[in-house]
């Protein structure tokens, strides 16, 4: 089957996280990603948290399946030639260096733009136009600033960041559905365009019902919240609600048997108003149906606590994989709380290509997550990620069409190798 992105071709100077996570995407979709790398050092996280001595880490192996690895100095002559001829023949380039980086390298949006019209160059920031453009900027920076850590955690708590990474994975993702749709307005324009996502922005995206909920809370309390039942006034901005439902209808989670000895022995429950009466048979409380103090959704918010603690007495007596089909029967939403090791032994995500088992030649065989976007007419088959420059002379003679004695003067020029260091005197 041909790849959804088949021909497109990315110039990827991305390097840690949200930019690898980006063309990492892409690539899967079938896109021919050629990392940029610094000769002798390459993507930082090669060599960042390494389980394995002079080995790719996890952290660099698992963002960047499914591209080819040149390494270049673009300080260098021969090597501003190299990546001239790149932009030449590529259709995106995507970075995420630091504000003004690509300028003092020689090449601005302009000049870019001059070489190749149909280039679209996609950056990750951390910040957009404003007073804090200039910032550095990582995964927790953002969540702080865009307003999810704030309404994180307990309400007599500090604000906590969440082990997804929102912030760079996130980024990322945004970043390369704005590539896709600058590459289809291309069809019809025939011009490249600049596109950015700022962490920040994407943050923010994605804390979306806070926001929606900071503009509710001027017409009133937050009823949903668990304070509102607890009678503890809101302040002027949205609070921390702990494992509160973000969607109106109030969840926990819960214990279930054996949280005594596992961390993760836990399922988040919701009372959703439909399945109330289903939820009061599955608990042992047939008679809180009818019951005023019970029966509609107003009434039982001044008691949440106490409804909450009863399903809990019932949850406690079952594994979370138990309560979890029982509940389905009745249509009750709820999910189990599944660690790390569980989800990579889930047998379901490896045969839906979520959780891959990938092959390396130093490392050897590891797990990874896949493609979470599944296109019918396009499966994504996930490949291994590059060792460093593997791919070097390969992308100069058979991308950029260079001789042999063009290639050979690249080497001779040290475009391709770490800078020699200057001998003591």
């Amino acid at each position: 089957m041909t790849k959804a992105l088949k021909g497109v071709r990315i110039l990827d100077f991305t390097h840690v996280q949200s930019g690898p996570t980006c063309t990492q995407l892409l690539a899967w979709f079938g896109a021919d990603v050629i990392k940029v790398e610094r000769p002798g050092v390459g993507d930082i996280t090669r060599g960042q948290l390494q389980d394995i001595p002079n080995v790719d880490s996890l952290y660099f192996t698992m963002l960047n399946h499914n591209k080819r690895s040149i390494t270049l100095d673009t300080k260098n002559p021969k090597g501003k030639e190299v990546l001239t001829a790149l932009i030449k023949s590529c259709d995106v380039l995507v970075e995420n260096f630091g504000p003004g980086v690509l300028d003092r390298m020689g090449f601005p949006w302009e000049k870019i733009h001059a070489i190749n019209p149909k280039m679209i160059v996609a950056s990750i920031k951390g910040f957009g136009p404003g007073p804090y453009e200039d910032c550095k900027v990582y995964e927790n920076v953002a969540q702080c600033t865009g307003g999810a850590a704030s309404t994180t955690g307990f309400r007599d708590g500090l604000p906590l960041v969440t082990g997804a990474q929102i912030g760079d994975s996130g980024t990322g993702l945004h970043l390369a559905l704005g590539i896709v749709t600058a590459l289809y307005q291309r069809t019809m324009t025939g011009q490249g365009q600049k596109v950015t996502a700022a962490m920040q922005d994407g943050v923010l995206n994605l804390a979306r019902v806070k926001l929606r909920d900071q503009q509710r809370l001027a017409h009133g309390p937050l009823k949903e919240y668990s304070q509102f039942g607890e009678g503890i006034p809101f302040g002027d901005a949205v609070p921390r609600a702990g494992n509160d439902s973000g969607g109106g209808q109030p969840g926990r989670i819960l214990k279930c048997k054996g949280w005594e000895t596992d961390p993760n022995a836990y399922i988040y429950f919701i009372t959703q108003a439909p399945v109330w009466e289903k939820i009061c048979d599955v608990i042992g409380e047939p008679t809180w149906k009818t019951d005023a103090n019970y029966a509609k959704p107003p009434a039982r918010l001044s008691r949440l606590n106490e409804i909450f603690a009863r399903i809990e007495q019932w949850t406690m007596t079952k594994t979370k994989f138990e309560a979890m089909e029982i509940l389905n029967r009745d249509d009750i939403p709820c999910g189990p709380i599944l660690s790390m090791k569980e989800i990579a032994e889930d047998q379901s995500l490896r045969a839906t290509g979520t959780v891959v088992e990938v092959d390396h030649p130093t490392r050897g065989k590891y797990i990874s997550v896949g493609n979470p976007i599944k296109l019918s007419d396009s499966p994504s088959e996930v490949t291994r990620s590059p060792l460093l420059g593997e791919h070097t002379d390969e992308i100069l003679r058979q991308v950029l069409g260079f001789s042999d004695h063009q290639v050979a003067e690249i080497h001779d020029s040290g475009a391709l190798d770490p800078p020699r260091k200057q001998a003591a005197e």
